[in-house]
């Protein structure tokens, strides 16, 4: 069996440890969503880095500064980099775009046009941004990516968040409850589960509905629903209910030993001469 040591420490058997595991292709040992997708999460970091530095450096002025071409060179290295440490002190800098600079001399400062790479900056970030959420199956909307969003209700969206972002991880964590913290004859009493229904209720009035039909067809009490709102119960909410015209198929009359039954007959009789009546 395999066994964990942690922090070179004394072995510990697979019983003590519970472990939940994402992909793994020795079913051992588990690959985390970074591990597998470092790529494209590295690429991310990368672009992010070289943005911040391109806008520390100031893009906005950023160039070239020109003599004349009959003018004498600088042969000194010292007069070129304190020319060019006083532009960039001045005129470098998100702080210092847009002021005005006097040269003289001759010179000139020519711009640089933006390569494609920086041209590109804005679509490689959302790109990145788009494949970290895939790794996880989170929708687009949910990381504010609201571009081609087709959702007409919050209800769609939460359905496709809970079947392909949250069950799969569920699933793990619930079978991987069941074998560490559930003896093999505990099981076939227990059984560990995520209630979901709370992000599946959709909006109020298919809520509603819902519960309307739930208790008139008797699998819902008035307290089944108060709990899926989180309200308190109430006296005389456990009650369940079912409609008049149905009766057990095995019986002719239901059972006259429960008051329940006997009452519903009793109406049912009551309702009958009330028609013969007319």
């Amino acid at each position: 069996l395999p066994y964990y040591r942690i922090g070179g420490g004394e072995a510990l058997p697979m019983r003590m440890i519970h472990h939940v595991r994402w992909f793994s292709t020795n079913h051992y040992v588990g690959l985390s969503p970074i591990e597998v997708h470092a790529e494209s999460i590295g690429l991310a970091q990368a672009v992010r880095q070289y943005t911040g530095k391109s806008f520390a450096n100031g893009v906005t002025v950023s160039g070239v500064i020109e003599r004349p071409r009959e003018a004498p060179p600088i042969k000194d290295q010292g007069s070129i980099d304190k020319i060019v440490d006083q532009w960039g002190q001045k005129f470098g800098g998100m702080d210092n775009a847009k002021k005005v600079a006097l040269l003289q001399e001759g010179m000139t400062f020519k711009p640089v046009s933006m390569n494609n790479v920086d041209a590109e900056v804005l679509g490689i970030l959302k790109t990145t941004g788009t494949d970290i959420a895939r790794i996880y199956k989170i929708p687009l909307p949910m990381v504010n990516d609201l571009e081609k969003s087709n959702y007409n209700t919050l209800e769609q969206l939460m359905i496709q968040f809970v079947v392909f972002a949250l069950l799969p991880w569920v699933k793990r964590h619930e079978q991987s409850m069941m074998r560490d913290f559930l003896l093999p004859a505990d099981r076939r009493n227990y059984f560990i589960e995520f209630n979901l229904s709370g992000l599946l209720r959709g909006d109020q009035k298919s809520r509603y509905e819902a519960y309307a039909i739930g208790r008139q067809w008797g699998w819902l009490s008035a307290n089944d629903i108060r709990r899926l709102e989180n309200m308190p119960p109430v006296p005389g909410g456990d009650i369940y209910m079912q409609p008049l015209n149905m009766v057990d198929a095995g019986k002719s009359g239901g059972d006259l030993t429960n008051p329940a039954a006997r009452a519903q007959l009793e109406m049912q009789h009551a309702e009958i001469e009330r028609i013969l009546a007319q």
